[in-house]
């Protein structure tokens, strides 16, 4: 391209349809900035006063440490590490939440596929029914739950907390996913049965492979939810060894609430695997939640 035409491009005015479009976008822009400050900078000060003292806390606010003199300490870690037990109770949080997470996830793929593809007797009044089962609070049925965790044996042990977390979970993630897998071409899955495809045939080759965006969001959610609970987990397990990080991490603040600047602490290394699948599964993010919420 010759100089001529590059200054007759960067001299040509620009459309007044396309500054029309870019002055609509500006206050998209300026909200979905917005909304990132207001998640972004309590984190942000979360991990600055997690490597401060109690006292610089208490004289500053957090934006103080980012400039000299910065008075950073590792103090707050060494303090939560020092913690008994809290290696034990990584690995603990680790067998409740990958076990739960993968039951989840397989029982709602399955069911999703089931409403949206199957037909059987009382299907609409049993999914009614599913659905249904969200807006039942989950503090009405703990005592019942370990009630009967206990006369089974379960309570404290791992078994109990999938359970617990699978049931509490299933009703919203058979809706997304049956929205999600219903929403696929319908020429597919006939062209399939045509072919002599059966449902375990479908399923597997067919409705995962292109729900997988949904399935992948929904892993997200679930993982972050059952890693980052502290209700379930200390109501079916109590003082048992199998605790999680979130029940151990407790520990720190006093009934008093003294030993709270250890939380900051805490709540980094708590947040720091589920930030690592966020990411790790980020691309699906948007395609899922999409693909699950707008067919009904």
């Amino acid at each position: 391209m010759t100089k001529l035409a590059v200054a007759t491009i960067r001299s040509r005015p620009i459309a007044p349809a396309t500054m029309r479009r870019v002055a609509q976008r500006v206050p998209l822009h300026l909200t979905v900035w917005v909304v990132m400050a207001i998640w972004l900078i309590p984190t942000l000060g979360l991990i600055v006063n997690s490597f401060r003292s109690v006292a610089d806390m208490g004289q500053a606010g957090w934006w103080t440490a980012l400039f000299p003199p910065h008075g950073l300490t590792f103090e707050s870690y060494q303090r939560v590490l020092d913690t008994p037990n809290v290696a034990t109770s990584f690995v603990n949080s680790l067998l409740i939440t990958i076990p739960a997470t993968v039951i989840q996830v397989t029982i709602a793929t399955m069911a999703g596929y089931g409403f949206a593809w199957m037909r059987f007797p009382g299907r609409d009044i049993f999914f009614i029914v599913i659905v249904g089962l969200m807006v039942v609070p989950i503090q009405m049925t703990l005592i019942p739950v370990l009630r009967l965790f206990a006369a089974t044996g379960l309570a404290g042990s791992f078994v109990a907390v999938w359970l617990a977390h699978t049931g509490y979970g299933l009703p919203f993630q058979v809706y997304l996913l049956r929205n999600a897998i219903g929403g696929l071409p319908r020429e597919i899955f006939e062209s399939a049965e045509i072919d002599g495809a059966n449902h375990v045939q479908r399923f597997w080759r067919i409705a995962v492979p292109m729900a997988l965006p949904a399935i992948a969001s929904l892993v997200i959610f679930v993982f972050l939810g059952v890693w980052n609970d502290l209700l379930v987990a200390l109501t079916f397990m109590g003082s048992s060894p199998n605790r999680p990080l979130t029940v151990v991490i407790t520990g720190l603040v006093t009934s008093l609430g003294g030993g709270w600047q250890f939380l900051t602490a805490a709540a980094v290394l708590q947040m720091a695997l589920p930030l690592a699948v966020f990411l790790f599964l980020q691309r699906y993010f948007v395609r899922g939640i999409t693909s699950g919420g707008v067919k009904g």
